[in-house]
């Protein structure tokens, strides 16, 4: 359950934040509407008690109805996409309840097969997740398809995303500040550079087209409230009008390079994680380098002691876990290197004259098959006699 807590936070908090932000956004709309209604009731209720034709009478009736018709529809609109994302956060609670449900009873032969089909769909879950946040949206997107993730999955969030991506690939931004303006409160409390690059990508533009006068006022409206930090980068933007767009002054010539707008894409989708997501890593490499952390040795870098069946011994994961702390182990357990058994009372340790050490069973099964011992390091050939016991204190 602790693992549950702390692994699939993220799970949770995802649509219960789009829940939170569809309700207040509702509710908005919901106040203007009944304001409108509102004014148009107290419009007829001040001219009741007056001369009024059958004529204005039908227009302030109708005037009535079609508020009150359109309030009804926004109103009934709110609240089915509350409900679809009500239904994606039930989905997500029971998916998650049962794993829970399984650990209760481990030993059943029903509840492991239920468990490794929860841990199938929940790595699939994971490599969702990761080909989302790192921009393999189509890979996603299928995959979320063909294992029924949809609502398991934040696929219908990020397709908002890759449209907002695809923008600036095409070298445009009114649909990146649309996104930031409708997220700008949340932005600003995680001190987002978004908005401010965007607007220099902008006078940049506007530079390179030799539409310097229309920088001078773009810069005006948007850079006379900079925060702190910001000042160098607004000077060398201003700077850049007085040299040629192909200059290769520099830090004028690197403003001018077509390579920011791969940047941007690279910020937006950066920023757009760290709205959605607590953790800055997925959940897929969070996962393995706890895994790989539990298994790292220092012998697992050693090309001598390397085991064959270890994933933080071979590549291409000795890469990752090369950078990880080394597992705790308060009790060592030797195992036999061509058997893969423990070496305890029942499958002694011996030592061949090279001083490569295997278990008993693996040696006189070596023996049977090939009437000698070749060891599996050096091949080297030994009889049986040759072999000592090892004591391990």
């Amino acid at each position: 359950m602790n693992e549950i807590k702390s692994m699939e936070h993220a799970t949770l908090k995802v649509p219960y934040e789009v829940f939170n932000k569809k309700y207040r956004s509702a509710q908005r709309v919901f106040d203007v509407e009944a304001r409108q209604v509102s004014s148009a009731a107290t419009e007829m209720e001040t001219v009741k008690n007056q001369p009024i034709t059958n004529t204005e009478i039908d227009s302030l009736l109708g005037g009535m109805v079609e508020k009150l018709t359109t309030m009804k529809r926004k109103a009934s609109e709110a609240i089915n996409e509350e409900l679809q994302v009500a239904y994606v956060c039930k989905k997500r609670l029971e998916h998650l309840k049962e794993q829970a449900s399984a650990l209760a009873e481990p030993s059943s032969t029903q509840v492991k097969t239920t468990l490794n089909q929860w841990r199938k769909v929940r790595l699939d879950r994971m490599l969702v997740d990761y080909f989302l946040r790192n921009g393999y949206y189509e890979s996603a997107w299928k995959l979320a398809e063909s294992a029924g993730l949809r609502e398991l999955t934040n696929v219908d969030i990020y397709s908002a995303a890759a449209a907002v991506e695809a923008e600036l690939k095409s070298q445009r931004t009114a649909r990146c500040l649309q996104w930031c303006s409708g997220n700008k409160s949340k932005l600003r409390k995680l001190n987002s550079t978004m908005e401010f690059n965007i607007r220099i990508q902008e006078f940049i533009e506007l530079v390179r087209e030799d539409r310097r006068l229309e920088a001078v006022r773009h810069a005006r409206k948007h850079f006379s409230n900079h925060e702190e930090g910001q000042l160098v980068d607004i000077q060398h933007c201003m700077g850049m009008l007085a040299f040629p767009k192909d200059t290769e002054v520099e830090p004028y010539r690197s403003l001018l390079a077509r390579g920011r707008w791969a940047r941007l894409v690279r910020q937006f989708r950066a920023e757009h994680a760290r709205l959605l997501h607590p953790a800055p890593l997925p959940l897929l490499p969070a996962t393995l380098q706890l895994g790989l952390a539990a298994l790292n040795t220092p012998q697992c870098y050693k090309e001598s002691s390397q085991a064959a069946d270890c994933p933080a011994c071979q590549a291409p994961l000795s890469g990752l876990a090369r950078q990880l702390p080394h597992a705790h182990c308060s009790h060592s357990r030797l195992v036999c290197r061509i058997s893969r058994l423990p070496l305890n009372e029942h499958n002694q340790p011996m030592v061949l004259p090279n001083g490569q050490v295997y278990g008993e069973k693996a040696l006189k099964q070596m023996m049977k098959e090939h009437g000698s011992i070749i060891c599996p390091k050096t091949k080297e050939v030994f009889c049986m006699k040759r072999v000592e016991k090892v004591y391990v204190m």
